[in-house]
């Protein structure tokens, strides 16, 4: 057996163990996003130099200086998202794609906003790599209202937002993306302690759940208020 066969056969075992001892155990149990987490090629979407922490539950480094979200939080999120196919989603955070991947397979369209223009360019290639055309990736800073406000590829009427990265609170200017009957799912609060979170908007009101307390990189370039000291 080749050297390569051979990692690959371990990442291969890796992943399983991931569905099975990371995933399924903490009650992540629709059996169809079970099979393309077991199916889906996570290392293909991990930095070369560290292939081999791909399933370890934990946040893998990525260029940047950012992480990728841990295989338990996007699974948490695509469980409590529910995707039906037929959604248009807004992500905040591209990183390498992995978890637009998720998105992109289980609803009609997403766009994906992605600060870091080299990240931008890697989660270009592997949504390609991997066939996945119903996706649009735009190097935007999506904290800034403005620049979300004036690009012509972000319109309004989402169906679903998900923001990959710690915030105080969810930002006014991506609530107002949201259609009616809408989701957004965010990770709120300050280390250590920041709660993923899923709020659902009718027209008469807005039910919010807390999903689980983790740890998770607080959201760059967010436009800070001046203050005016008299």
């Amino acid at each position: 057996m080749s050297e390569i066969a051979s990692d690959q056969g371990a990442l291969d075992i890796a992943r399983r163990n991931m569905v099975e001892y990371q995933i399924r155990c903490c009650k992540v149990l629709e059996p169809e996003l079970l099979d393309v987490l077991d199916t889906m090629p996570r290392e293909d979407y991990v930095p070369q130099d560290v292939r081999s922490l791909a399933y370890m539950e934990g946040h893998v480094p990525i260029a940047c200086d950012q992480e990728m979200l841990s295989p338990l939080q996007e699974a948490s999120i695509m469980q409590q998202l529910n995707l039906q196919g037929h959604e248009r989603v807004l992500e905040i955070g591209t990183g390498t794609g992995y978890l637009t991947t998720l998105l992109a397979m289980h609803s009609a369209e997403v766009t994906s906003c992605e600060l870091h223009e080299e990240l931008s360019a890697i989660a270009c290639k592997n949504l390609s790599d991997h066939g996945i055309e119903n996706v649009s990736v735009i190097h935007i800073n999506a904290m800034h209202p403005d620049e979300m406000k004036n690009h012509a590829d972000i319109s309004s009427d989402y169906d679903v937002i998900v923001i990959g990265a710690s915030l105080s609170k969810i930002p006014e200017h991506l609530t107002d993306l949201l259609a009616e009957n809408a989701q957004i799912i965010a990770f709120v609060g300050k280390n250590p302690v920041v709660t993923l979170i899923h709020k659902q908007k009718t027209a008469t009101s807005n039910i919010e759940t807390s999903i689980c307390e983790t740890l998770l990189q607080n959201m760059e370039a967010i436009p800070q208020k001046r203050e005016f000291i008299f």
